[in-house]
């Protein structure tokens, strides 16, 4: 008996839970989808499915960038902007342009590994956002289940395990982000606010986007059950040939069995999205083909049914071939808690004349008129240097921080301009001082000083040769003015709000000093 008990539990244990998982807390349960069939059992084998719940198209206010999306196919904007990389089927495009049709609902995963997306994810937004903007549901899902498991895709080890407080506020994180930035395409810019006053009421938020977690169903799927009416369906010859299981097979490390198993939880989040609930496209980075078609594969034997479409696009590279998106400080972060609007427009404002016009084609909603009218620029004499740059800086930052964040971007990357004009404040300068060196001094250390000790010992200069080296050529600033003398001492009136001080060396090395 007390055998029979012990098989009875393991029966019914969470496949997660043997997977890695420790017992997670109740997640915020699904809204009341308009488009989720209920009453459908974890799996059925079906000869055919009725057809998606119509939706209606939202109505976008388009900008001029828009104006294609009345007209053309969305699959064809994607590729004209290098978007691209892979598609299923050529059926998509037909799909797409079926004006008799249903919209599209199309699907884009982002695993909870930290609080915030980062540059890489951005083009999966951009993507699900082109077809929102086209008139289809873009569908955010967040892997509250996958993400404890690890996807090894582009991976050379296997992801740290994250603890349960982690993940959730990872989780939270994420959604957020994504509600800001799908959600004010729309002109929801307080649709944050929204989320935190009533966090219970659902994720969806209006008719042309929504978040949903995958933990939602996988937290009720036990073990044998997937087995035996999901596993026999995986051919594991199959699965072995996926380049990215078999990179790992061949290395050092090797690959667990909990990350072998990942792209079949992937495959099957795409068969309950496309059976439940109508989802028909996944679209992911090129490292996620395989991933993807181990989903529409599933469908395909299960449901016995076609029309699931996979769409990948290339990887964000430099024209080097080097990753883009990063920094020396690291990950170029989304959220503005963990990179601010300032330092993220600088990145983008920093970018070579060599890429810039590939990243506004794929980063940006301009036009493909505008964009090559901009390149067209680039190449006569009196081309002002760094439009092209100052524009992409512009676009994305507003996409991901909205009109305000531009706004403190802009306004920082002003006032912190040596030479500028711009009055300094003490609210100013503090905006910027997490993303610059800072140093505090005590008021009697500052007052009086001169200048060339003072750049020494915060330690914007190495020594006083090199500040009078670099004064002599015009390159040494106090709160923006040019210091051109080297009996330049600090006064009462130097410090701004009497607070702090602002000090450069040339346009890019600045040092902070709070005065205590």
């Amino acid at each position: 008996m007390a055998a029979a008990a012990a098989a009875l539990t393991a029966s019914r244990a969470s496949l997660l839970h043997l997977l890695r998982l420790k017992p997670l807390r109740p997640s915020v349960p699904l809204p009341n989808l308009s488009f989720r069939r209920r009453g459908v059992p974890l799996l059925r084998r079906c000869s055919s499915q009725s057809s998606p719940q119509t939706i209606a198209a939202p109505n976008l206010d388009l900008d001029p960038s828009d104006r294609s999306c009345a007209t053309r196919n969305v699959v064809e904007i994607l590729q004209e902007r290098g978007l691209v990389e892979s598609i299923t089927s050529e059926s998509l495009r037909s799909a797409c342009s079926n004006a008799a049709a249903s919209p599209l609902k199309v699907y884009c995963g982002f695993d909870p590994t930290a609080e915030s997306l980062h540059l890489g994810n951005l083009l999966g937004i951009i993507v699900l956002s082109w077809f929102q903007r086209c008139g289809h549901k873009a569908v955010a899902l967040i892997g509250g289940a996958t993400g404890r498991v690890g996807d090894p895709s582009g991976k050379s080890l296997e992801r740290p395990e994250l603890d349960l407080d982690t993940l959730e506020r990872n989780t939270a994180g994420i959604k957020d982000l994504i509600s800001k930035i799908l959600g004010r395409k729309l002109g929801n810019e307080d649709i944050s606010d929204d989320l935190e006053a009533k966090p219970h009421k659902g994720l969806i938020f209006d008719d042309s986007f929504v978040i949903l977690n995958n933990y939602d169903w996988w937290k009720d799927i036990k073990l044998l059950d997937f087995l035996r009416e999901v596993g026999r369906f995986a051919r594991v010859g199959i699965m072995m040939a996926k380049e990215s299981v078999k990179r790992r097979l061949t290395s050092d490390e090797g690959m667990s069995y909990t990350e072998f198993t990942y792209q079949l939880l992937q495959g099957y989040d795409y068969l309950h999205l496309f059976k439940n609930m109508g989802v028909n496209v996944q679209i992911g980075g090129s490292d996620q083909w395989g991933n993807i078609t181990a989903g529409t594969e599933l469908i395909r034997k299960i449901l016995q049914v076609e029309g699931a479409y996979g769409l990948t696009f290339p990887l964000l590279l430099k024209s080097d071939g080097t990753k883009f998106g990063k920094s020396e400080d690291g990950a170029i972060w989304l959220s503005a808690a963990m990179l601010s609007p300032y330092k993220f427009y600088q990145y983008f404002f920093s970018i070579p004349d060599i890429d810039v016009v590939k990243f506004l084609k794929i980063l940006t909603f301009l036009s493909m008129e505008e964009i090559e009218e901009l390149e067209d620029q680039m190449k006569k004499p009196g081309y002002v240097p760094n439009t092209a740059q100052r524009r992409l800086a512009e676009e994305v930052t507003r996409f991901v921080h909205g009109d305000g964040g531009l706004t403190e971007a802009l306004k920082a990357t002003e006032a912190l301009r040596p030479g500028a004009e711009t009055q300094l404040d003490a609210a100013t300068i503090e905006g910027i001082a997490e993303d610059v060196p800072s140093c505090s001094l005590s008021y009697e250390q500052v007052l009086n000083s001169s200048l060339i000790d003072l750049s020494v010992s915060t330690g914007l200069l190495a020594s006083k040769s090199a500040a009078r080296r670099l004064m002599r050529q015009g390159g040494l600033y106090l709160n923006n003015k040019r210091v051109d003398t080297e009996e330049k001492r600090v006064e009462g009136i130097d410090i701004v709000d009497g607070k702090l001080l602002l000090l450069s060396a040339g346009r890019k090395n600045k040092m902070v000093v709070r005065i205590s």
